[in-house]
Parts: C-alpha cells; structure tokens; sequence
C-alpha cells in the first residue's frame, strides 16, 4: 500500500510549483492567507475544500490527493510557455518579445527626440532671423 498522502504538503508544494503566493490562493477562495497556511499544515483537508483549492489552481483534485514530487515537477517543466505562471486571477498570458517592445521604445523614443530638435532649429532659426532684422 503506496503512503498516504500529506494533503496540505501537496497543497503548498503545487503552490510553489506554480508560484502561486498563499495571498493570492487566499483571496481566490475568500479565506485569508492564515487559513491558507493552516490548510497547508493539514494531513488532510475536507472534500469541498480540497475541490475548490484544486479548482483554483487548475489541478486535479486527483493531483493534490495522489501527489507525487517527481511527477509534479516533471509535469509543470513540461510547459514552455507562460502559462502556468498566470493561473490564478484574469492576468492572462502574455505572449511578446520583450526585446521587440524594447526596440519599439527605443524608435519611438528616436522619432521624439528628431522632431523636438526639428522644432529647436525652427525657434533658433526664427530668433537668429528677428535679430539680424534688429540689428539692421
């Protein structure tokens, strides 16, 4: 008969896993973050609980019950997307090139600076123009 499972170790360490921070799993299930942490010493946590903790996550609750470290961590390395960091709340994925929106700054930045040194030369030109005028 395989061991039996610490339900609120399992817990913790799916959190972890998905980087998900007792805070955040609190507020998503209404509790707050001390319930959390009490859960989480808990060798097993009732039925409902369990479900809506397993909910939240995006696990089963078959994960949690039946968890096994090597899978778990075999399981998460396995998405290579960021997908898995943003689980809880409405965050989204993002899917784009830090180094494209960098660049884009950068451009964006460039086509300012062009055109308030354009607008420089015009006011120098118009001054250099009213004192010439001035001196004459």
């Amino acid at each position: 008969m395989p061991d039996k499972v610490h339900q609120g170790r399992a817990v913790k360490r799916i959190r972890e896993i998905l980087q998900v921070k007792q805070e955040t799993l609190a507020s998503e299930l209404g509790i707050s973050q001390q319930s959390v942490s009490l859960l989480e010493t808990k060798e097993t946590i009732d039925p409902e609980t369990l479900e809506q903790i397993a909910k939240t996550l995006k696990v089963p609750v078959d994960a949690i019950k039946n968890y096994n470290e090597e899978a778990a961590v075999s399981f998460v390395s396995s998405f290579h997307d960021n997908s898995v960091s943003h689980v809880i709340g409405n965050y989204g994925t993002y899917n784009f090139n830090p180094i494209d929106k960098w660049v884009e700054a950068i451009d964006k930045n460039e086509r300012l600076y062009e055109a308030l040194l354009k607008s420089e030369r015009e006011k120098i030109a118009l001054l250099e123009k009213m004192l010439s005028e001035k001196k004459k």
